[in-house]
């Protein structure tokens, strides 16, 4: 297949703005990587107009998708999931063109899993976990029942791709495979709630009361990228200096909820600071 699809990279290669090439060839077990294509082209550049660009192409009953995307982007993806795809085809994907081994050293980055990069990724499912449980609450609440069930699945799954970060991996696209080896008790959940012969009902509050101690045991570990960035100053910080901090920006959408639940967890206190207006103050945060 390379050999076919060569003259398609060539022109990308042999360009100074080109840092790396890589493909990957469709297994059967795991279509969904490459997107059903039977081949994916991952070419890596400097700078381009567009960040992410993509062709589509046909050879011989058989179709490639050649996928250029600049240095910058690739690593928003990598640090946050953006596009969770990319990881699976950088770790699995063969170099086809290194520029001074960019893709190399690339590759060994994500095996080694910097510990920074995983804070960050962790505090973005934690968010989203806090976030999609407390709706399953409250639709539990108000006896919505299938709606609950819904976002208690979507609450497991976040909690499965924190369990493989806390291990030190990249959740994968098959992320319950890996949960199944490397945090059994988590995969038990998932299995208990998927195959249970109890009453929808019945399933959700016994997952909610699981799920409950699981989040709680994992307040502080999975909430640290925000607890160390608030650390970095003495003076408390109002919600708006927190929103727009540069760390924090992958995380925002799920900001202000997390926050309620460490104040709850008595993890993080408010402050309160006087406003012009009477007996109305600014609400601030600060680790306890």
């Amino acid at each position: 297949m390379e050999d076919v699809l060569r003259p398609i990279y060539q022109e990308r290669a042999s360009s100074s703005n080109t840092l790396g090439i890589l493909m990957l060839e469709r297994v059967e077990s795991h279509k969904s990587v490459t997107d059903q294509f039977d081949c994916i082209l991952l070419v890596i550049v400097n700078e381009s107009e567009e960040d992410w660009y993509v062709k589509h192409y046909e050879f011989n009953n058989k179709k490639a998708a050649m996928h250029i995307v600049t240095e910058k982007l690739l690593k928003e993806w990598i640090n946050t999931s953006g596009y969770r795809k990319v990881v699976d085809w950088l770790t699995r994907g063969t170099i086809i063109f290194d520029r001074n081994e960019y893709l190399a050293q690339l590759k060994a980055r994500l095996r080694d899993f910097p510990e920074s990069t995983r804070q960050l990724r962790k505090a973005i499912e934690f968010a989203k976990l806090v976030r999609s449980y407390r709706e399953c609450k409250e639709l539990f609440e108000s006896k919505h029942y299938l709606d609950a069930n819904s976002l208690m699945i979507r609450s497991l799954h976040y909690l499965a791709r924190l369990a493989v970060l806390e291990k030190g991996f990249h959740p994968e696209i098959i992320v319950w495979h890996q949960v199944k080896r490397i945090d059994p008790e988590v995969y038990k959940l998932y299995h208990e709630l998927i195959e249970s012969e109890e009453p929808v009902e019945k399933r959700i509050q016994l997952m909610m009361l699981a799920s409950d101690f699981a989040i709680h045991s994992r307040a502080e570990q999975g909430a640290a990228h925000l607890l160390d960035i608030m650390r970095q100053q003495e003076e408390p910080w109002t919600f708006g200096d927190l929103k727009v901090h540069p760390e924090i920006k992958h995380y925002t959408l799920d900001l202000s909820i997390l926050l309620e639940y460490l104040v709850e967890r008595d993890i993080v206190e408010t402050k309160l600071i006087e406003t012009k207006g009477k007996n109305v103050y600014h609400r601030c945060y600060q680790v306890k």
